[in-house]
């Protein structure tokens, strides 16, 4: 049976391990793009607010405007599917995974001092830290294999083409 299921866990933590590397990855341009923006002084509002917040007051902070956001995103994606408009699907889907990163990473920082506070959410925390080291330490030896496979591959090709260059020249030579 745990054989069946490697392959489950191992694309299960590439899916999490992709949507962690989007996360490391969209964070940055997220960022650059809120400091052209200029949403300091909204952030400071926001941290000021937050402060005096209870946890569980934040974590409606927290959710509640991804909600706002992103279900209208994911439904005109779903009707864009629905309809056969798929560049329009993947468009908003793109957007969605951007803003979706943007809004979290923002509402994160701001608070995630307030939520860390709740027990349960800590552990929901250390859990997915815990999950995205797991994912990394399952996936790690695929990766290898891939390297591997991607370092070897176009020197085996460049060899094949200089064989069959030879076997071309030989056979126009005799």
């Amino acid at each position: 049976m745990r054989r069946w299921l490697r392959p489950l866990w191992i694309i299960l933590a590439l899916i999490f391990l992709a949507e962690a590397w989007l996360w490391d990855h969209l964070a940055p341009v997220v960022a650059r793009l809120v400091v052209l923006v200029r949403w300091e002084r909204l952030k400071v509002r926001v941290r000021k607010a937050i402060k005096h917040l209870p946890p569980w007051a934040s974590l409606i902070v927290f959710v509640f405007p991804l909600i706002l956001i992103l279900v209208p995103l994911k439904f005109i994606e779903l009707w864009a599917i629905m309809s056969g408009s798929w560049l329009i699907a993947i468009f908003f889907l793109a957007v969605a995974k951007i803003v979706g990163v943007g809004v979290t990473a923002f509402l994160f920082d701001v608070t995630r001092d307030k939520l860390l506070q709740m027990g349960w959410f800590c552990r929901i925390y250390e859990w997915v830290l815990w999950a995205r080291e797991r994912a990394h330490v399952l996936v790690e030896p695929f990766k290898a294999q891939m390297r591997r496979y991607f370092w070897v591959a176009p020197r085996l090709l460049r060899l094949l083409k200089k064989m069959m260059a030879r076997l071309r020249r030989r056979a126009q030579g005799a």
